[in-house]
């Protein structure tokens, strides 16, 4: 009885969130077809486009606003009408670029609040299959980041933001296929040979050395400390310094990335093979197990959760290094350089499209790096459900 009175509160209280969400979006709907909606005297009727796409959020909202039973099929519905209405107004405003008016920001707000009713239904589906689940999963944080780009485009074209500030995502789209040989020379230059080179290098030589740290306890104490000091010292410090000793090609590069990722491998590893408690060492012990097979059938399975984190840690800070490094000197390839120059010559789609390869391969390098911790540590809690 007290579960099922807990059960209705809980539906009450996200039918009345969704409902609310519902009315907003539908109030500016309204406000966008009964507004001007680009300088000086544009209107919804004007545009016929327009006008079936914010017909259909209408009857979205107040589908939802009377009470309709709310299914899968009304939510996916929810996800249409919101793209066709973004896409139909997204093209709308870039032939009138710069001139919008009140109208057509309700209808912007109209479309992140639809936006974010569909995130929020997807949220909570209940009873999935294990694949569905796994779609749906996907499905939330793709709807939030296209949402964030159709914002982008609307408010740069609406407002009509000059591109040497903001370039819209459509202009950054069309640099990036217009530009794919020099972006993937920047791509080898900067992530293929001194991402990947110091990755390894780096991770490898500190879990090497947290090996030997845990069989000679004066290593211990005196490298976590220098650890925590070269942790703090700053790349661009370290940069320069790099580039005078390994010249300006990409080894000076992979060598500010082993520094940057020696540490972090040894401190994490370094405790997670301090993590078997004294009773699983014991246990080892009555089987009169040596300290090579205590250390490979106890201490670094029990130390995987710990590597990986420091694995996952670098994955991010080793391209953040090897793309800071090379503002400081390098051939005229690499990304940094490339993001460097294209400042100078004002040219920020191209400073934009350098980012996203950025922003692709290292969540992709991060992505890949998980993927192998759920499959090397299954066995983990954290890796349940």
């Amino acid at each position: 009885m007290i579960q099922s009175q807990h059960s209705t509160s809980f539906s009450s209280t996200s039918f009345s969130s969704t409902a609310f969400i519902a009315g907003a979006s539908l109030l500016l709907t309204v406000i966008g077809l009964t507004s001007i909606i680009f300088a000086p005297d544009l209107g919804v009727v004007e545009m016929p486009r327009v006008a079936i796409a914010v017909s259909l959020m209408a009857i979205m909202g107040v589908r939802i606003m009377l009470g309709f039973q709310q299914n899968r099929i009304g939510d996916v519905a929810i996800g249409i009408v919101t793209a066709i209405s973004a896409l139909l107004l997204i093209g709308v405003a870039h032939h009138h670029r710069g001139q919008a008016a009140p109208g057509f920001w309700a209808l912007v707000a109209a479309i992140w609040l639809s936006a974010w009713l569909l995130a929020s239904r997807l949220s909570a589906w209940r009873g999935l299959g294990k694949t569905a689940a796994r779609v749906v999963n996907l499905a939330i944080p793709l709807v939030f980041g296209l949402t964030l780009l159709a914002l982008w485009e609307l408010i740069t074209v609406g407002a009509g933001v000059p591109q040497v500030l903001l370039p819209a995502p459509s202009a950054i789209g069309l640099r990036i296929a217009g530009s794919l040989p020099i972006l993937w020379a920047d791509f080898q230059q900067t992530f293929l040979k001194a991402v990947i080179f110091g990755y390894v290098a780096g991770c490898g030589s500190g879990f090497l050395v947290a090996l030997i740290a845990d069989r000679v306890p004066f290593l211990k104490r005196g490298l976590l400390p220098i650890g925590n000091l070269v942790s703090a010292l700053p790349i661009i410090g370290v940069a320069p310094i790099m580039v005078m000793w390994f010249g300006f090609d990409w080894p000076s590069k992979a060598a500010v990335v082993i520094i940057m990722t020696f540490f972090p491998m040894l401190v994490n590893t370094v405790a997670g093979l301090a993590a078997a408690d004294a009773m699983q060492k014991d246990l080892m012990r009555t089987y009169a197990a040596s300290h090579g097979q205590t250390l490979v059938k106890l201490r670094l399975p029990m130390a995987l959760p710990f590597i990986f984190n420091a694995l996952k840690i670098n994955s991010t800070l080793a391209l953040i290094g090897a793309i800071v490094a090379e503002f400081f000197g390098t051939p005229i390839v690499g990304m940094g350089f490339r993001i460097s120059t294209e400042v100078g010559r004002m040219n920020l789609d191209m400073v934009w499209a350098e980012i996203a390869v950025a922003a692709l391969a290292g969540s992709l390098f991060y992505a890949a790096v998980s993927a192998v911790e759920r499959w090397a540590t299954f066995w983990h809690p954290s890796q349940r459900g």
